[in-house]
């Protein structure tokens, strides 16, 4: 009787806001097309944006504290719920809380970046989420994912000193805030990753996991973390540089073989499997272009930064929202051609935005053009494709 009552209420909840992925993943997915095209016409002269003071801090500051953060909570709230036991945010607070992200990115285009209502309803909707991961592992005193509270909070602390380095016009600050939040977000990446990718590449080629080497892992996850907070807090004086730049280069080291170790030769055949794998593939590759970075050697801040955010955060996130949209939907782990597609349009869009302007300095404009077309393609085919899995019913008809 009670399974029933249960399913009784949950058709009546509208299936956008059954769990957090729903909403979460297909409004990132359509922001970060839509904001990429937006992006790309400002750098052409088009006004699009009225009421932004600056194009370039909005540019950085939607695509992790918009974009990306969006995808990571509709993550971790759908996964809290398989981790600990305990339902997942559903029906009103779900709409009310995907509504407090939303506002800010129809807001700030139109009042700009130094609007206080603006600030003040994206500064809200962090910490909310942080209550909602915090009850379910509270109530099952589940403490290893804990973690997930304090980092809403650290990402609240690094969105309200972006607002605050506009405000003060301060751009040192906000790329100093900027690229610790990419590093943030590519550490967040390790650490999920190493829980699924040697998981999921065991099952879909049917061999063994690779079992983790202990002392890897320590050196892999503490070296970035520590590179996470050597870049925001260190003073820019060259012995400092040096010492971030070989931390970086260490961390970088430590995840290439961790990455070589998770029987990636097997992934060919999967695009489930290789577009995480590839994606993962940055992280290293832009550890390594910000330590050249931080001795100086002709790389830009932006430019490295690329490697981490166009390349791991772009492909992985397209990788894990094209999985956990199937299975959490109850439909078999199985895509179409044009997924595959745009798993390749958005690796193509990371090598673009990172690796065309170094080799060929002159064809930057053609670099950031085709780059976004690329992203705009990819995430808009995740969109026309998942839009009715998503706001449509589970296929076996399970809650969720």
């Amino acid at each position: 009787m009670m399974q029933i009552l249960d399913a009784n209420k949950e058709h009546k909840i509208w299936p956008l806001f059954r769990l957090g992925f729903r909403v979460f993943f297909l409004g990132g997915a359509l922001f970060s097309a839509l904001g990429m095209l937006l992006w790309i016409l400002t750098l052409s002269g088009v006004t699009t944006l009225p009421g932004v003071q600056n194009p370039i801090w909005w540019h950085a500051h939607e695509m992790l504290f918009g974009f990306t953060l969006a995808i990571v909570a509709g993550f971790v709230m759908t996964a809290m719920q398989n981790w600990t036991g305990v339902p997942g945010i559903k029906s009103w607070p779900l709409a009310v809380v995907s509504l407090l992200w939303l506002l800010p990115r129809l807001l700030m285009p139109l009042r700009g970046e130094l609007n206080p209502l603006v600030i003040t309803l994206d500064l809200v909707w962090l910490p909310i989420v942080a209550g909602m991961l915090a009850r379910p592992v509270l109530q099952v005193k589940q403490w290893r994912n804990l973690f997930f509270v304090p980092l809403f909070l650290f990402f609240t602390l690094l969105n309200a000193l972006s607002y605050y380095a506009a405000v003060s016009g301060n751009w040192q600050l906000s790329e100093r805030v900027f690229i610790t939040m990419v590093l943030a977000l590519s550490a967040l990446i390790t650490v999920m990753g190493g829980r699924v990718i040697p998981f999921f590449t065991a099952r879909a080629t049917h061999t063994d996991k690779v079992e983790p080497l202990p002392w890897l892992e320590k050196l892999s996850l503490i070296s970035i973390w520590l590179s996470v907070f050597t870049w925001l807090l260190l003073p820019r004086i060259p012995a400092t540089n040096l010492l971030l730049a070989l931390i970086l280069i260490v961390t970088a080291i430590a995840h290439l073989i961790r990455l070589s170790r998770w029987n990636y030769k097997l992934t060919v055949p999967v695009p489930l499997l290789w577009v995480l794998h590839l994606g993962y593939a940055f992280i290293p590759l832009g550890l390594l272009a910000l330590a050249a970075t931080s001795i100086q050697m002709g790389i830009s801040v932006s430019l490295a930064s690329h490697w981490l955010s166009a390349g791991a955060m772009g492909s992985v996130i397209l990788g894990m929202i094209a999985r956990v949209s199937l299975g959490h939907s109850g439909r078999a782990l199985d895509i179409t051609r044009p997924m595959v597609l745009a798993f390749v349009l958005v690796i193509l869009a990371a090598i673009l935005r990172s690796l065309l302007p170094m080799i060929a300095p002159a064809l930057t404009l053609t670099a950031y053009h085709s780059s976004a077309a690329c992203w705009i393609a990819a995430y808009g085919i995740f969109c026309w494709i998942y839009w009715p899995i998503l706001t449509q019913p589970r296929a076996d008809g399970h809650p969720g």
